[in-house]
Parts: C-alpha cells; sequence; structure tokens
C-alpha cells in the first residue's frame, strides 16, 4: 500500500492511502497493534455508512471492538460531547493499552484524537478520515481539541496518532457540498506549496470534481506531503507551521459568527480572499494571481462573500482566534507561491477594508 510517514520529534507514524477497509486488520498488524480492545469512535452520518465494515476488519485483531457514536454536526464539538465519550470509555473498562479509532471528518477526529489524548492521561488513537477535508488536513500533524461556548478550537492538544489510514473509496459518499469544502483546503496548499502544484490543480480540476480516482490519489497524497513537511519543522505551531493557518484567521471568525451554518471549508474560502485582498493592496501579488486562485475556488462551487454579519462583528470575534498574541491578531499574508508572510503588522484599517470585500 502506498505511504509515507510523518516525522516528529514526539513520534513518527505512517499515512496510508488505501482504497477501502480491506487492508486495515494487515496494517494494525504491522504496527504491533494485536489484542488490544478497540474503541471506534463516529458520528451518526458516518457510523450508518461504515462502522460495520471497519468494526469487521478491527475484529481479525481484536477480540474486543467497542462502537462510540455522536450525534453528527460542529454544534455537537464541545465538552459535553467528550464528557460523554470519556463515560463511555469508563464503562466499557478502556485502559492505557486501548486503542481508539477516529472514524469520520474533521469533528470526530479532533474530539476522538482529544478524549483519546487525555482519557487516563493520554491513550493510542488512529486517524481514519472520511471527508476530504480531514483527508487532506485536520487528520495530519496531531492537532485534537473542541469548540468552547461557540469559540472555534479553544480548547485541545497537540497528540499525534500511531496511523492514519485513508481510504479513498469513503469520497463516493460524501455529499458535494463536503467534497466542495474539502477543496477549499486543497487549493489552500495550492497557495502555500510551490506553483507546480496549483498547476496540477488548475489542469486536473474536471477529473477532480468527476472523482477520478487516480488524480485524487496523487492530490490527497501532494496534500499530506505538503502538510506533513510543515508539521516535521513546526511540531507545536510556534513558527513555519502558522503558514498552514492562511485564510483561517478571518475564516474562523466567520463560521463563529455564522453559527457554525457554513462549513469550515467555506469559510476557509471566504478567508482565503480577504488575505489575498490584503496581499494584493500591500504589493505582494498580482491581480492575475489573485483572480487565478479566486477561479479555482469558484469552480468548485465555494462561497466568497458572507452575509447578515458586519465587518465589526468579525473583526471583534478575531480576538478570541487562538492566533491572538498579547492581544494582536497574527496574519498569514502571500507574497509568492511557496512564499508567506506571517505577521502581527495588519492594521485594523486594512483588516475592515479587506472583510468589506467578502460581504455583501
Amino acid at each position: 500500500m502506498d505511504s509515507l510517514i510523518v516525522k516528529t520529534k514526539d513520534k513518527n507514524y505512517p499515512i496510508y492511502f488505501g482504497k477501502n477497509f480491506s487492508d486495515i486488520a494487515d496494517v494494525l498488524k504491522n504496527a504491533g497493534i494485536c489484542g488490544n480492545k478497540v474503541c471506534v469512535v463516529s458520528d451518526s452520518n458516518v457510523g450508518r455508512l461504515y462502522i460495520k465494515t471497519l468494526t469487521e476488519g478491527l475484529e481479525a485483531v481484536s477480540l474486543d471492538v467497542e462502537k462510540f457514536e455522536f450525534e453528527a454536526g460542529e454544534k455537537n464539538k464541545n465538552l459535553g460531547t467528550i464528557e460523554k465519550m470519556y463515560d463511555f470509555f469508563a464503562e466499557k473498562h478502556l485502559d492505557r493499552k486501548s486503542v481508539i479509532v477516529c472514524l469520520g471528518g474533521g469533528v470526530c477526529g479532533d474530539m476522538a484524537g482529544f478524549a483519546a489524548s487525555t482519557f487516563m492521561r493520554g491513550i493510542k488513537f488512529i486517524q481514519i478520515p472520511t471527508t476530504l477535508l480531514a483527508q487532506v488536513d485536520s487528520s495530519v500533524g496531531g492537532k485534537v481539541g473542541v469548540d468552547f461556548k461557540g469559540n472555534k478550537n479553544m480548547i485541545g492538544a497537540f497528540s499525534q496518532p500511531e496511523i492514519v489510514y485513508m481510504a479513498l473509496d469513503v469520497l463516493d459518499t460524501l455529499p458535494k457540498r463536503e467534497f466542495s469544502a474539502g477543496m477549499a483546503e486543497v487549493i489552500k496548499y495550492g497557495v502555500i506549496a510551490k506553483e507546480d502544484f496549483l498547476i496540477f490543480l488548475e489542469e486536473n480540476k474536471e477529473k477532480i470534481r468527476e472523482h477520478d480516482k487516480r488524480v485524487l490519489s496523487d492530490m490527497i497524497k501532494r496534500c499530506c506531503e505538503i502538510k506533513s513537511q510543515v508539521v516535521e519543522n513546526d511540531e507545536k505551531d510556534t513558527g513555519e507551521r502558522e503558514i498552514l493557518n492562511f485564510g483561517h484567521t478571518i475564516g474562523h471568525a466567520v463560521e463563529t459568527k455564522k453559527n457554525f451554518e457554513l462549513l469550515h471549508g467555506e469559510c476557509v474560502a471566504i478567508g482565503m480572499k480577504a488575505a489575498l485582498e490584503i496581499s494584493e493592496k500591500r504589493g505582494y501579488i498580482s491581480d492575475k494571481t489573485v483572480k487565478r486562485i479566486l477561479s479555482l475556488l469558484e469552480y468548485f462551487n465555494l462561497p466568497l462573500s458572507v452575509s447578515a454579519i458586519s465587518a465589526e462583528e468579525i473583526y471583534s470575534q478575531m480576538f478570541l482566534d487562538k492566533k491572538v498574541k498579547n492581544n494582536i491578531i497574527r496574519f498569514v499574508l502571500m507574497k509568492d507561491f511557496g512564499v508567506c508572510e506571517r505577521t502581527d503588522n495588519v492594521k485594523k484599517e486594512e483588516i475592515i477594508s479587506a472583510i468589506n470585500k467578502i460581504l455583501r
């Protein structure tokens, strides 16, 4: 099976790129995870589709496989759901040798990974992402956590999984809107990486939208390679890893103020437009570059504006972001393909002007 290794100071772990769940037992055996009690955590949408098939594979390496499902949706990404996970883990007598399998999108992976990293001071967990966004972004890098009182990912930790296992076939059941949301993070890599990846996306956009498996596989693996390299250089998000937040500074604020009515990737697309606006106004990039990126976002039906919200509301919410340091907002701006500026020197006037460009 095709794979790559993520190397961090904490641990090294593989990302496997498979077709379905048929190889999961062999993957776990090779990792020495055999005979352990396993608990699959999934949400109500993904569980009904895949938990039975995955459990059958896991039963080849474990005689004791438990299943926990929570109600799907960002609104349930909170400490209340984490408490229910803890209760279930304790009730089923999970111990420090047990393994949590996170089966789902970014919400599930973030929460189940956080529960695993804190239960009994930390037990092993495996990421099996089932959305495009989770496959190219949230399942890799070890960021886990929950929202707190409506604030995105305010409580969390850095905890690396034992394995990330991609099953490409799950994308066949992904709603079109969810797939498009994942493409926002993919296109983000087209900005922060060398231009050849954006060219790949432009040249293969029709095949990507048609779910050509070979192209999707190449695309997902390339995104994981880019992210894993950044994570290897800066595991705890103190420097270079900040470039992964391109589009997220304003995007997270929009996501929160819209009460999570918009998907994360949709808000990232909106936030990218704002970040590109600031970058262009500063003379870092050309109008042609901005139009190329926005055109690709539009091709995948991603929103580039938002309504029923004010610029001041978005601006105020930005100060609750984790990236704020000493009450100063930090931005990632584009200077060229593969060249980003991480800065806290963006004036309120610049920010408000950019926000006004995404309001309708």
